[in-house]
């Protein structure tokens, strides 16, 4: 059976350049999408978090933020049916990459906070990243990458095509107007080629070998589905990868 180590983001808040703590979490759809994508495949699911605490909704993802009202319904409806998996994660320490066929990142703006910096997390991601399986990041989680940090000092991702959410997409928060910093111009610095759709808030999805990534929540079910086509292609023997 295949397996996937969902990584969520165990921050319940973002701390902007005043100082001032926004709450947030992860995004609704882009851990529900995915983990139904991979679900209804028969995929087997570990979620894990720094410390194994118990990630938290960004209630703001089942807001206007979130969609149509049916949609943003459907969401907590499905977090709802697997909410005892998602309160009772693994810690992110405990876990063995190398024993998951798939590893994914879900977003919101908790990764800002915690992924970005978390020392446990970047190892795992410089070791993914070299082992050549598949590796996924949505919307903020790609700002992960920054603690993959390598022994000469420069990002372990440098060179690789990814995206993220964009800075005008971001802009469109007004609390994000305090941030210390945005995902795009991070991952840029950090010597990342970032590449973003034509238009804000449509479906966007980049692969670089093994490495895929989605731009914004609305490219939750396109980058799931991408990489379960990958996937499945590969195990039947097709060599589909890209």
């Amino acid at each position: 059976m295949t397996s996937v180590l969902f990584v969520i983001t165990a921050a319940t808040g973002w701390t902007l350049r005043d100082g001032t703590v926004h709450p947030t979490g992860y995004w609704a759809e882009e851990v529900a999408e995915p983990y139904r994508v991979f679900s209804e495949a028969g995929w087997d699911i570990t979620v894990a978090t720094p410390g194994g605490v118990a990630p938290t909704l960004d209630e703001l993802s089942l807001g206007v933020a979130g969609g149509r009202p049916k949609k943003r319904q459907e969401i907590r409806d499905y977090l709802e049916s697997i909410k005892d998996v998602l309160d009772h994660p693994v810690a992110l320490d405990s876990v063995d990459e190398a024993d998951y066929d798939v590893v994914f990142y879900p977003g919101g703006h908790g990764p800002m906070e915690d992924l970005a910096v978390d020392p446990v997390s970047g190892e795992l991601l410089k070791r993914r990243l070299a082992s050549g399986k598949p590796l996924a990041l949505l919307c903020h989680a790609p700002v992960a990458v920054l603690a993959a940090t390598s022994d000469d000092g420069t990002n372990a991702f440098a060179g690789r095509t990814m995206t993220g959410l964009s800075n005008v997409e971001e802009r469109l928060n007004p609390f994000a107007w305090k941030a210390k910093w945005l995902l795009e111009d991070a991952v840029k610095d950090a010597g990342i080629h970032y590449e973003k759709g034509i238009m804000p808030l449509r479906p966007h999805v980049v692969v670089d070998g093994s490495l895929y990534t989605g731009q914004n929540p609305a490219s939750a079910e396109a980058l799931a589905d991408r990489i379960l086509a990958d996937v499945e292609g590969q195990t039947a023997g097709t060599g589909a990868t890209r």
